[in-house]
């Protein structure tokens, strides 16, 4: 599932693209048809992020909550544009570009209130300017729940995926089955921090790269990673191989359905 910087990323490149202009939309599926003709024809306002959601805002019609899941990707191309491949389930044409939706988990027309209640519900998003990472901490400070378990939770902390959560627990030499509660104001302000920075760098790059300079490739002379999701990282799928610090053989098991990678002995 794509993380929050992707989301960032997307709205960037959208806004560039199609903001302030008319577009044509449309639903070559069928499955957006009545909320695609809808919009058909207006201005296509701003895009805007918040953790793994995607808003295109029109106004008075309302905005398009998008949420990619698993298998959600945008296709996009200069004009003119192609035949629909696939089940395209929203596609967007601008002045000068097009954009295909296809396989998300939601694609939804909302009013400015559903917007809004929807927002609510998030916790705050690093990647925002208006993030406040003090309600973070509020849920955190009080909770028996492993800090592992709650930065993925979206109530908690907008945005951070399996990636982010694994990645930055380590840089911090964090346990992931530490409950929140055990975690302390100034650690949790370093990790907030750090969030910041991985997180924007990861917006600015579009891939996650989360290895210190020290410990790359080149300075090691380790072989670099060869994984479809790119980027150098600690311990992400990395089970069973050498930690890059200490030569630990990196853990890795089941949380909350998901994978949770850690080194023993960095993390102990």
């Amino acid at each position: 599932m794509p993380e929050g910087h992707t989301l960032h990323r997307l709205a960037r490149l959208h806004t560039q693209r199609f903001g302030g202009r008319r577009v044509e939309v449309s639903s070559p599926q069928g499955r957006f048809a009545a909320e695609a003709a809808e919009l058909d024809g207006t201005v296509f306002e701003r895009a805007e992020a918040f953790g793994k959601h995607l808003f295109h805002h029109y106004g008075v019609p309302g905005s398009v909550h998008i949420h990619l899941g698993l298998y959600g990707m945008f296709g996009e191309a200069p004009l003119p544009v192609a035949s629909p491949v696939g089940q395209v389930r929203m596609r967007l044409v601008g002045p000068t570009h097009w954009a295909d939706l296809r396989g998300p988990t939601r694609c939804e027309l909302l009013n400015h209130a559903e917007v809004a209640r929807l927002v609510a519900r998030l916790g705050p998003d690093p990647l925002r300017d208006d993030a406040d990472p003090d309600a973070a901490w509020a849920r955190i400070s009080r909770s028996r729940s492993s800090i592992a378990a709650l930065l993925m939770d979206q109530s908690v902390l907008a945005g951070v995926g399996n990636v982010y959560r694994a990645e930055v627990l380590f840089r911090h030499g964090v346990a992931p089955m530490t409950p929140g509660k055990a975690i302390d104001k100034a650690l949790w302000c370093d990790m907030w921090a750090d969030l910041v920075e991985l997180m924007r760098d990861g917006v600015r790059t579009g891939s996650i790269d989360t290895v210190r300079p020290e410990h790359l490739p080149e300075v090691t002379g380790r072989p670099p990673r060869e994984d479809r999701h790119g980027g150098e990282v600690y311990v992400y799928r990395r089970a069973g191989q050498p930690c890059h610090v200490c030569g630990s053989e990196i853990a890795i098991a089941a949380l909350v359905s998901r994978k949770l990678y850690w080194c023993p002995r960095c993390q102990a």
